[in-house]
């Protein structure tokens, strides 16, 4: 199957997947292929309870029950790249831009080529942008120990930094505090992102939407630009 089918067939099975789960799918799930990475990026994902939560302020509330759909979400599709598109994801993010009524999913196989692919990916405003997110890093907990960045296609930015946990963070982590830390860091850290006017300058591309997740246990995080170039 070429990548183009594939990519249209993984929208259509997850989409089917997640209205099962959620009730209403999203509106569209547009598929990125480059491997090591698959991004989708779903529009008009949101279920009219969560909307009567979203209303009434309860945005961790939805994102918490997310979280625990996609616990069980997950092997199904990873289990579904790896027979449509050969694709043996090995760690897998996932965020939701609830204002937005959007979400991406993020798929990486095991691969040490990050180096390679960042020194391969050149993009307008590259510099720039990764001294940007090293900062907004540093702000909120620390610099990061490496950093690399990739135009998965002219809409679709990846940005993979490791090594960002401080230690208070780790020792949540340790205790079993995991899912609050998740859930502040996502209000944290998105908030200094997406009040960055500078992304847009660097890149010469409106940001449509910007996503963010973290590997704890891999001291790992990953983040999503979708642009509109130009």
């Amino acid at each position: 199957m070429d990548k183009q089918a594939a990519q249209s067939e993984i929208a259509s099975y997850v989409g089917r997947l997640l209205r099962e789960s959620f009730g209403k799918g999203p509106q569209s799930i547009f598929v990125s292929i480059n491997r090591p990475f698959v991004v989708l990026y779903l529009r008009n994902f949101l279920s009219p309870t969560e909307k009567i939560l979203l209303d009434q302020g309860q945005i961790y509330t939805i994102q918490s029950t997310r979280d625990l759909l996609m616990k069980s979400l997950i092997p199904e599709i990873k289990a579904y790249l790896l027979v449509l598109a050969g694709m043996n994801i090995q760690e897998f993010y996932y965020d939701w831009g609830l204002h937005n009524q959007s979400g991406v999913m993020v798929g990486i196989e095991a691969s040490e080529e990050y180096g390679q692919l960042h020194m391969e990916s050149v993009y307008t405003g590259k510099e720039q942008l990764e001294l940007e997110v090293n900062t907004i890093s540093q702000q909120v907990e620390k610099w990061p120990g490496e950093l690399y960045s990739c135009l998965i296609n002219e809409r679709t930015l990846l940005v993979i930094r490791l090594g960002i946990l401080i230690s208070i963070e780790k020792e949540l982590i340790r205790i079993g505090h995991e899912e609050s830390l998740r859930l502040a860091k996502r209000n944290l850290e998105k908030s200094h992102l997406h009040n960055n006017g500078r992304f847009q300058e660097f890149l010469n591309a409106k940001v449509i939407d910007l996503f963010v997740d973290w590997d704890f246990h891999l001291d790992k995080s990953v983040i999503v630009f979708i642009l509109h170039p130009g």
